[in-house]
C-alpha cells in the first residue's frame, strides 16, 4: 500500500479527469453489456417464435407494438437501431476514453520524472557517491515509465474487469441466479493460482530490473572510458563484461516469459472449463424451457465476458508486479535524505564575501580527511593551497560550498555558519572550477554562458580572453560555435580547463576558486591567466589549489597541507625562508623543469 500512496501524490492532480474517465468508461461498458439483449430479441423476435410476454429484459419496451409487430421489419429496424447506437456510443466513448487516459498518465510520467530529477539535483554528491549509476538512470527513466502505467493502464483495466464481473454477474442473475454457479466455483481456484504466480512474477520482475540496471552501467561506463578501453587494448574484457550483463538479462526475461506461458496456460485451462460449464448449465435451462433461445445467445456471451475478464483481471494483477517494483525503487530513491541539508538564510548579492574557517575536521567513510583547519580569508585575499596527493585541498575547498559538511568544527561567512544558508545563495558567492572538468555537450559558447544563457556575446568573448582560451577556440573552424561531445571530447586537456575557468570568470562571483585546474597548462599560459585574472578581477577573493608551485607564488598566503592539516603557512618568501616541506618540493620542481631558482 506504500507503494500505491506514494504515486497517489502525483497522480492526485488528475484525479477529476481521472474520475471523468472512469464515467466514461462506465457508460462505455454499460453500452457494451446491453447489446447482447438486444441480439437475444433478434433471434426470439424477429428470427425465432419467442413469446414476448416472457421478456423482463430492459429493452421489452420495444416489444409494445408501438415499434413494431413481432415477426416485422419494423421490429427489426428499430433494434439494429438501438443496436447501432449502443454501438457508436460505444466506440466513441472507448476512444475519448483511451485519449484522456494516455494524457493523464503522460502527465504522471513527467511529473514522476521531474520530481525524481530534482531529487537528484537535491542529493549531495556522498550520497550519489554511494548509488550505482545504472540503478540511477534505470530510475530516473524507465522507472518512471513502468509505474506510470500502474496508474494509466493497469488500475483503470482493474476497474472495468471489477466493474464488468459486477455488472453482468447482477444480469445473470436476473435471468436465472443458477448460471453463476460456475462462475462462482472456479473463483477460488483463479484466486489460488493468482497469488502463487503474483509472488514469483515479483521475484522475476526484480530480476529483469537489476539485469536492465546492470546492462545501464555496462554501456555508460564503456562510453565514457571507450578511450582508455583501447589505450589497453582491453575491448575483449570489455566484450566479455558485455556479453555476461546482456546473458543475465536475457536468462531473467527468459524466466518470466516461462512464467507467463505458464501463467497462460493454467488460466485458459480454467477458462475454458468455467466456458463450458456455463454454457452447458444455460443449455439445460434452455431445455427445460426456463430460458429462450436468444437468451442462450445472450448468456454465452456473457459467459465469455466474464471469462476475458476474469483473465484480463488475473493479467493485470500479474503484470502490476513490474510496476510495483519501478514503483518501490522510486519511492526507495525519493526518501533519500541529502547529508547536506538546506540551509533558510538567504544572501543579498553583490556580497562581500569574508571567510572564517574554525577548527574544521572532516571524516568521510571512516577516514580522517581533514583536521583542525584554523583558516580567515578576508574578502579580496588570494590564497593558495599546495600539497602531495590525498592532503586535503580539495576536500576544503568543497567544504566552502557544502559540498560536503564538516564533522567538527564550522566556516562562517560573513559570521555566519555556511550550514545556516540557502545551499543556492551560498552557492552563488562562489564561481568554482573543480579538479575534474566538465563540459557538455553543447556549443563553447553555451558552455561559458551556462550560469548566465542569456548573457552578451561580448561578455563570453571577455571571459574567454581572460581565461587565454579566445585565440584557440577562433583557430577552431565553428569558433565560438563549435560543438564539443560528451565531457569535452574533441578538445584538449588543457583547452578544456581554459574553457572551464572562462565559466567560472563570467559567473563574476565574490570568490573564484581553481581547484587544480590549471595543471595541464603550459607555465606560459598559466602565468598569463593569473595576470589577467589579478588585473581584471582585483578585487575578488582568489583561492588556488595546486601541484605546481608556482602557480601560488604571488598568492597573500600559502597553505601547505600534509595528512588533512595545514602544516606549513605564510607567503611564498617566508616559506622558502623556513626551508621545510614547501621549500623542499618548489627546489624539485624547478630543478625538473630546468628552470633556476
Amino acid at each position: 500500500m506504500d507503494v500505491f500512496r506514494f504515486g497517489f501524490r502525483y497522480w492526485k492532480r488528475n484525479l477529476f479527469w481521472d474520475i471523468m474517465n472512469k464515467v466514461l468508461s462506465v457508460i462505455a461498458l454499460s453500452a457494451e453489456l446491453l447489446m447482447p439483449l438486444i441480439t437475444a430479441m433478434f433471434i426470439d423476435y424477429c428470427i425465432g417464435e419467442g413469446d414476448p410476454s416472457r421478456e423482463t429484459g430492459i429493452f421489452r419496451f420495444l416489444l409494445s407494438g408501438k415499434y413494431g409487430q413481432v415477426h416485422t421489419m419494423e421490429l427489426f429496424y428499430h433494434l439494429v437501431a438501438v443496436f447501432v447506437l449502443l454501438l457508436v456510443l460505444r466506440i466513441g466513448l472507448v476512444y475519448l476514453r483511451n485519449v484522456m487516459n494516455q494524457v493523464i498518465g503522460l502527465n504522471l510520467e513527467t511529473d514522476l520524472r521531474m520530481a525524481t530529477f530534482q531529487k537528484l539535483m537535491e542529493l549531495d554528491s556522498e550520497t550519489l557517491s554511494h548509488l550505482n549509476a545504472g540503478e540511477l538512470v534505470t530510475t530516473l527513466n524507465s522507472d518512471t515509465i513502468m509505474f506510470k502505467e500502474l496508474f494509466s493502464r493497469i488500475i483503470p483495466n482493474l476497474f472495468d474487469a471489477v466493474f464488468v464481473l459486477i455488472a453482468v454477474s447482477v444480469i445473470l442473475a436476473r435471468i436465472d441466479v443458477r448460471l453463476l454457479a460456475i462462475p462462482l466455483l472456479v473463483a477460488p481456484v483463479f484466486s489460488v493460482a493468482l497469488m502463487k504466480f503474483r509472488i514469483r512474477a515479483h521475484r522475476n520482475f526484480m530480476a529483469i530490473r537489476a539485469g536492465n540496471a546492470g546492462m545501464s552501467l555496462t554501456v555508460q561506463e564503456n562510453i565514457e572510458a571507450v578511450r582508455l578501453v583501447r589505450s589497453f587494448t582491453n575491448e575483449a574484457l570489455e566484450r566479455e563484461k558485455f556479453d555476461r550483463s546482456n546473458r543475465e538479462l536475457k536468462d531473467a526475461y527468459i524466466d518470466q516469459v516461462k512464467l507467463s506461458s505458464s501463467f497462460e496456460a493454467v488460466f485458459n485451462i480454467i477458462r475454458q472449463a468455467a466456458y463450458i460449464g456455463s454454457i452447458a448449465v444455460s443449455a439445460v435451462l434452455v431445455m427445460q424451457g426456463v430460458l429462450q433461445v436468444g437468451i442462450l445467445a445472450a448468456v454465452t456471451t456473457y459467459i465469455l465476458r466474464i471469462m476475458d475478464f476474469i483473465s484480463q483481471l488475473n493479467n493485470m494483477v500479474f503484470q502490476m508486479q513490474q510496476q510495483l517494483v519501478s514503483g518501490r525503487k522510486m519511492m526507495e530513491f525519493m526518501a533519500l535524505t541529502s547529508r547536506v541539508p538546506d540551509g533558510e538564510l538567504s544572501v543579498k548579492h553583490p556580497e562581500r564575501a569574508d571567510i572564517s574557517v574554525h577548527g574544521a575536521s572532516l571524516v568521510l567513510d571512516g577516514k580522517q580527511i581533514l583536521k583542525g583547519i584554523d583558516l580567515e580569508i578576508p574578502y579580496g585575499k588570494r590564497v593558495g593551497i599546495v600539497g602531495g596527493t590525498g592532503s586535503g585541498k580539495s576536500m576544503l575547498l568543497e567544504s566552502l560550498i557544502r559540498v560536503h559538511d564538516l564533522t567538527s568544527g564550522s566556516i562562517l561567512l560573513n559570521g555566519r555558519d555556511v550550514r545556516d544558508y540557502e545551499l543556492d545563495a551560498l552557492r552563488r558567492e562562489f564561481a568554482f572550477v573543480f579538479q575534474d572538468v566538465f563540459l557538455f555537450s553543447n556549443t563553447i559558447d553555451a558552455n561559458i554562458a551556462y550560469y548566465e544563457p542569456e548573457i552578451e556575446k561580448g561578455q563570453v568573448t571577455r571571459a574567454a580572453k581572460h581565461a587565454q582560451a579566445h585565440s584557440f577556440i577562433m583557430a577552431l573552424e565553428a569558433g565560438y560555435e563549435t560543438v564539443v561531445g560528451e565531457r569535452g571530447l574533441g578538445i584538449s586537456g588543457g583547452q578544456k580547463q581554459r574553457v572551464s575557468i572562462a565559466r567560472a570568470l563570467l559567473k563574476d562571483a565574490p570568490v573564484l576558486v581553481l581547484d587544480d585546474s590549471t595543471s595541464a597548462l603550459d607555465v606560459d599560459t598559466e602565468r598569463q591567466l593569473l595576470k589577467d585574472i589579478k588585473e581584471h578581477y582585483p578585487e575578488r577573493t582568489l583561492l588556488i589549489s595546486a601541484h605546481r608551485l608556482r602557480s601560488v607564488k604571488d598568492c597573500d598566503e600559502i597553505l601547505y597541507m600534509q595528512d588533512g592539516m595545514i602544516v606549513e603557512r605564510g607567503t611564498f618568501e617566508e616559506l622558502m625562508a623556513m626551508n621545510g616541506h614547501f621549500a623542499a618540493v618548489y627546489h624539485i620542481q624547478e630543478l625538473q623543469e630546468g628552470v633556476a631558482v
